[in-house]
């Protein structure tokens, strides 16, 4: 990471330990506007490196060293926002947030590892049916709604940030905000949804068509996200029945030979499997009630880094 703690440059200073302060604010920020913990990550070191660029008097006249970096973050994630979107047309398949593993030791990010995903503060607004929504947003939408709704800043600075005025920004957030309710993302874990989860898994490894079939929505969608590097449903799986009879099905070509593990995905109960002693797999679900009504199967191993380092 370019920054005074790896460059050198100004090793010491009153503003140092403040400007440190903020990088998990940053990344918390990152990884709910782009969905990536990397790319998030990337921003936070090049907002930092754009900070130490600055001539030593420039950084001593900026009178919020926390606004300043706040507002170069999220302008970098407001412009690869528009990229992604450019880079999703050539994307192979769907594309699914990147999931997040559990910290080390809670899920408010105190760890205090070296671990990106260890500060990042799990809530209801990283959840993965969240995160989903977001992606649905244009990318202005998304930070103004972000910046306001999840981080409380006022639409005077948010507008700095975005580009346009508080007005515009008041409605950026308000159409975001009618997403959000319409979609009805599902509310913080709990011990009802985990348990719906372990009798899904249980299922599954059963191969019970029936019992699957009662767990999920009638209406319920399971999205697979291979990136092209892994085998995945080419489209979308719409209807309990059909996913239950997809998953029976996948069940019975592994043969045996994919195990499967409880564990918390983006701070709610989800699933990750193995094969042949390999992670290929991470689940996320969002549970409405006592049944399930979307599935999330990230298979992408360009994803999955993070889990596997664990």
């Amino acid at each position: 990471m370019t920054s005074a703690a790896t460059t050198g440059v100004e090793r010491s200073g009153p503003d140092l330990g403040v400007l440190m302060g903020e990088r998990r604010r940053l990344l918390n920020l990152g990884y709910r506007l782009l969905g990536s913990l990397a790319d998030a990550e990337d921003v936070v070191q090049e907002t930092y490196a754009r900070w130490y660029a600055l001539p030593v008097e420039r950084r001593r006249a900026v009178e919020s060293p926390g606004a300043w970096l706040t507002t170069v973050a999220g302008r970098l994630c407001l412009n690869l926002l528009g990229s992604a979107r450019v880079r999703r047309e050539t994307y192979v398949g769907d594309w699914i947030p990147e999931p997040l593993p559990a910290p080390a030791r809670d899920l408010c990010g105190r760890s205090g590892a070296d671990d990106p995903a260890d500060r990042i503060t799990l809530d209801e607004s990283v959840t993965m049916a969240f995160l989903v929504v977001l992606d649905a947003m244009t990318p202005a939408e998304r930070v103004a709604f972000v910046l306001h709704d999840v981080f409380r800043y006022p639409f005077g600075e948010v507008a700095e940030i975005v580009g346009r005025t508080p007005a515009a920004c008041r409605q950026l957030a308000s159409s975001a905000r009618r997403r959000v309710r319409t979609a009805r993302p599902s509310a913080g874990p709990g011990a009802g949804q985990a348990g719906v989860v372990r009798r899904f898994r249980t299922a599954w490894e059963a191969k019970d068509i029936d019992a699957l079939v009662g767990l999920l929505d009638p209406d319920a969608t399971a999205t697979a996200d291979g990136g092209g590097l892994a085998v995945t449903h080419p489209r979308p799986i719409v209807g309990g029945a059909r996913i239950a009879r997809a998953y029976v099905e996948i069940a019975r070509v592994s043969g045996g030979r994919t195990t499967f593990a409880e564990r918390v995905v983006n701070g709610a109960p989800g699933l990750v499997a193995w094969q042949d002693g390999v992670l290929a797999t991470v689940f996320a679900f969002e549970v409405a009630g006592d049944r399930i009504r979307n599935v999330w199967a990230v298979r992408n191993p360009e994803k999955l880094r993070g889990w596997r380092a664990g």
